[in-house]
C-alpha cells in the first residue's frame, strides 16, 4: 500500500531479458536499506526487490505488467518515481494508492502558468466514472488532484516543488503516463454494476 507520495527518483542502469519477463537495475539514495522481497512502487506500479548489491536493486517486471504500462519503454538511464510501502506510523500525505496500474492515458498538453504547471491527458471514456473533479488519481506514482474534467480529458496542477522531485519536469506531449484510479471509485462502481446485473 502506498500514497502518491514521491520519496526519490531511481535511474535505470541496467536492463536484461528474463523470458518474456524484463530485470531492472535500479539504483537510488535508500538502497542502503532495502531488503529482498520488499515492495516499491516505480512510476505507480508495485514491484518487488529480487536482489540487491552495492547501490543498486533488482525488480522484475512480467510480461502482462510491460504491455498494460510505461514499464516497457524504460530503457538505461531514465528516471523513475519511487515510494516505499507505507508503515503503520506514517502520515497519509496523498491518498491510498495499491500500485496497481489500471491503464495509461497520454499527456496532451504540458503549460507553465504563473510558476506551476498544468498537465493536461487524454483517457479513454470507459474510464470517465472513475474520475471527478477535484478527485485524487495517481500518475507515475504521483497522487495528484484533478483540476478540470471532460468527456476525454483530464488536466492536474504540479506544483514547483512536485515537479522539480519528480518525473513531471521530464514528461512531454505524447508520452504515456501510468494511472491508477482512486480505489473508492472503483469499488462503488463495481456494486453499482453488481445492482444492474441483479435487477
Amino acid at each position: 500500500m502506498f500514497t502518491g507520495i514521491v520519496e526519490a527518483l531511481g535511474e535505470i542502469v541496467a536492463i536484461r531479458e528474463d523470458g518474456s519477463n524484463r530485470v531492472f537495475t535500479i539504483t537510488c539514495s535508500f538502497t542502503g536499506v532495502l531488503k529482498i522481497d520488499q515492495s516499491l512502487a516505480h512510476n505507480g506500479v508495485c514491484l518487488t526487490v529480487v536482489a540487491i548489491e552495492g547501490e543498486a536493486y533488482d525488480v522484475v517486471a512480467i510480461e502482462e505488467t510491460l504491455k498494460k504500462t510505461n514499464l516497457g519503454s524504460w530503457q538505461v538511464g531514465d528516471r523513475v518515481n519511487l515510494e516505499r510501502s507505507v508503515s503503520l506510523q506514517q502520515r497519509l500525505d496523498g491518498h491510498i494508492v495499491q500500485g496497481h496500474v489500471d491503464a495509461m492515458v497520454t499527456c496532451t498538453s504540458v503549460e507553465e502558468v504563473g510558476g506551476s504547471w498544468y498537465f493536461t491527458f487524454a483517457y479513454a471514456k470507459e474510464w470517465f466514472n472513475y474520475l471527478i473533479p477535484k478527485g485524487s488519481v495517481c500518475l507515475n506514482g504521483v497522487s495528484l488532484t484533478i483540476a478540470e474534467l471532460t468527456v476525454s480529458h483530464f488536466q492536474v496542477a504540479i506544483i514547483p516543488y512536485t515537479y522539480e522531485h519528480t518525473t513531471f519536469h521530464a514528461l512531454k506531449e505524447g508520452q504515456a503516463v501510468n494511472i491508477e484510479f482512486d480505489m473508492l471509485g472503483k469499488y462503488i462502481n463495481r456494486i453499482q454494476q453488481g445492482k444492474v446485473l441483479e435487477q
